[in-house]
C-alpha cells in the first residue's frame, strides 16, 4: 500500500484534504467527499455530542464544573466548545452544511466565555483564544470584526502577540502568535481583511521568520525542543509543522529563513513514507483520532506532504 492509499483509507476528514492537496482531484470529487464530513465519521460524531445548550461539555474553553473539580483533572481537557469547533475546522467540515449551520448558531447563542460571560464569537481577553475565535468566525460566517480590532491593538513591538501582555510581558510568544496569524489569515480570506490587518499579519509572519520558526533571535538556540516534535491536534500549542502549514496556506513563495525547518521536516519522514505522531497534548478527548505517539500519523503525514509539495513546487 502506498502512502496515498493509506491516507485515503481513512475518515472523510482526511480523505477530502488528500484529494484536494495531494491527488489534485476534480473539484466535484473533492466537494462530494468534503460533504461527508458532516454526516459520517469523526465530524458527524462531534456534531452529535453538542448539548442542547449549544455547548460541548457545558463550557466554552473548559467543561462545566472544571474550576470546582479541577483536582480531578491531570491535564487540560479538550472536550469543551472551543477545542471541539477548532477540530471541526481542522477537519474542514463544510460550513454551509445544514447540520453545521445549526450547530454554529446554537453555539453562537448559547455559549459564553468563562472569563466574563461574553458571547462566544465576541471573544474574551486572551489573544491566544481570540485568534482561534477569529479563525472559527471567519470559517463559519460569524461577525468577528470586533475581535480582530482588539487583536490589532494588542500586537507587540516585536511583531507578535502574547497572552501574558496584560500582565506586563513585552515579548511575544510563538504559540500566541501562530494562533493570531491563523485567525488573521482566515479573516483576510473570508472578508478581504483591511490594510491594517494585512500589515499586522505580515509583521507577525516576520516575527517567526526572523527566528527561523524555532530559534531565539538573540542567541540562535532552539527556544523549546518540544516545538521540533509534531502534534495533532495542535490545540493552542506551537510546533514547526504547524508554522510551516500556516505559511503554505498563506500561499506566498517560501522564505529561505524556513529552510532549516524544512530540513527538519524532511528528516522525520519514515522509510515507508509516513510521519509519526510525536507529541500528543494530554487531556480528556471525545474520542481518539490517531493511534498514539510513536505510531504513523495520517494527519502529520498529510500536513507534511502538502508543505513539501508547496515548497518544492516553488523551485526552492
Amino acid at each position: 500500500m502506498t502512502v496515498l492509499d493509506w491516507l485515503l483509507d481513512s475518515d472523510p476528514a482526511i480523505r477530502w484534504q488528500v484529494l484536494r492537496d495531494l491527488v489534485h482531484a476534480p473539484v466535484e470529487a473533492v466537494a462530494a467527499e468534503r460533504a461527508r464530513v458532516a454526516t459520517e465519521g469523526w465530524g458527524a460524531r462531534l456534531l452529535a455530542l453538542q448539548g442542547e445548550d449549544g455547548q460541548w461539555a457545558g463550557g466554552a474553553c473548559f467543561p462545566a464544573g472544571y474550576f470546582t473539580e479541577r483536582d480531578q483533572y491531570r491535564d487540560q481537557p479538550w472536550t469543551s466548545t472551543l477545542p471541539t469547533l477548532q477540530l471541526l475546522h481542522d477537519f474542514g467540515i463544510a460550513p454551509g452544511a445544514e447540520q453545521v449551520r445549526g450547530a454554529v448558531a446554537l453555539a453562537r447563542d448559547g455559549c459564553h466565555w468563562e472569563h466574563a460571560g461574553q458571547p462566544f464569537f465576541s471573544g474574551e481577553v486572551e489573544p491566544c483564544i481570540n485568534g482561534r475565535v477569529v479563525t472559527l468566525g471567519a470559517c463559519f460566517d460569524q461577525d468577528v470584526d470586533g475581535v480582530v480590532a482588539r487583536l490589532l491593538g494588542e500586537q507587540l513591538e516585536d511583531g507578535g502577540w502574547n497572552c501574558e501582555a496584560e500582565r506586563g510581558s513585552t515579548r511575544s510568544s510563538f504559540a500566541t502568535t501562530i494562533n493570531v496569524l491563523e485567525g488573521l489569515l482566515a479573516y483576510e480570506r473570508a472578508t478581504g481583511g483591511s490594510a491594517q490587518s494585512i500589515v499586522a499579519r505580515r509583521r507577525g509572519e516576520e516575527y517567526l521568520l526572523e527566528r527561523k520558526l524555532f530559534r531565539s533571535k538573540s542567541t540562535g538556540k532552539v527556544v523549546n525542543p518540544a516545538w521540533l516534535q509534531f502534534s495533532f491536534p495542535p490545540r493552542w500549542h506551537y510546533d514547526v509543522l504547524r508554522a510551516l502549514d500556516y505559511f503554505r496556506l498563506a500561499g506566498d513563495l517560501p522564505d529561505t529563513r524556513m529552510d532549516e525547518a524544512i530540513d527538519l521536516l524532511r528528516s522525520k519522514q519514515q522509510p515507508d513514507g509516513a510521519w509519526l505522531l510525536e507529541n500528543t497534548h494530554p487531556g480528556k478527548v471525545h474520542f481518539p483520532i490517531e493511534e498514539g505517539d510513536g505510531r504513523p500519523s495520517r494527519w502529520n503525514t498529510l500536513r507534511a506532504l502538502r508543505v513539501l509539495d508547496w515548497y518544492e513546487q516553488s523551485g526552492t
